[in-house]
């Protein structure tokens, strides 16, 4: 008897088995994106930059023309790629040490030109690769190596609300937060990854996803106990949603 092939691997994902840590949704972030390419048909014009982080792994992973840039600086040279290649479709995928830490005021000022690039943000409330250190994004209590006792809003301030942060800026086209920890959250994140895509490719300006993952080696659980813990506790700090969608609001 034939047995029906429901799911064929991306083409512009290499075969090989994930080297991220058991559980780590960094590795169904990366599937989502490049199902996105396939389905959009649009590898031979991706340009991808990866930053410093636990990201970097992608190297191995997509078969895409990629570029590597500084910790933090992912957005800027994006935005000097796309300057020169203005027909590539530009994008960087990025942790929350990466982006919201170290390369806060890369991404800010690149969302208020209104680059015409596209930002996936993975926040797991850590520094995953250098860690588990104290991130921009790990929660009120939340413990960390250089905050043992727990997130102190008086010492350590507040999580950090990124897509809050750059929707304050006029010039974005697409700004939208997703959730891997659930089936239904992960057809959204797919959505919202191709329409972050769509933006780029259809000459609108920013586009940016945030993709709300886990960290079971870092947080000290069983990948199953993380994807609790984010419905318990990551997403009441950092509700999903689609916060800015200028395509959207033009159809209505």
């Amino acid at each position: 008897m034939a047995v029906e092939k429901v799911y064929t691997k991306p083409k512009c994902l290499l075969p090989l088995s994930s080297g991220f840590c058991p559980g780590c949704l960094h590795s169904l972030a990366t599937k989502l994106i490049a199902e996105a390419i396939d389905e959009l048909g649009v590898a031979e014009k991706v340009v991808n930059v990866l930053p410093v982080g636990c990201s970097t792994m992608n190297s191995l992973y997509w078969k895409l023309d990629m570029v590597t840039s500084a910790h933090g600086r992912a957005p800027a040279v994006a935005t000097g790629i796309k300057r020169c290649r203005p027909d590539a479709l530009v994008f960087a995928y990025q942790g929350d040490g990466d982006l919201a830490s170290i390369g806060l005021s890369e991404v800010m000022m690149a969302a208020n030109r209104g680059e015409h690039i596209t930002i996936f943000f993975a926040n797991n409330s850590t520094y995953g690769m250098t860690g588990g250190q104290l991130a921009p994004t790990t929660l009120v209590g939340q413990k960390a190596t250089t905050a043992p006792r727990g997130r102190n809003p008086e010492t350590e301030g507040y999580p950090t609300d990124m897509c809050a942060l750059l929707n304050v800026f006029k010039a974005p086209s697409f700004i939208a937060r997703c959730a891997l920890n659930s089936v239904s959250g992960v057809r959204e994140a797919k959505r919202a990854i191709k329409r972050a895509f769509q933006h780029q490719l259809d000459g609108d300006a920013f586009s940016f996803v945030e993709l709300m993952t886990n960290c079971p080696t870092n947080w000290g659980m069983a990948p199953l106990d993380t994807l609790k813990f984010m419905e318990e506790n990551t997403l009441k700090q950092f509700p999903v949603g689609v916060l800015r969608d200028r395509k959207g609001e033009e159809q209505e």
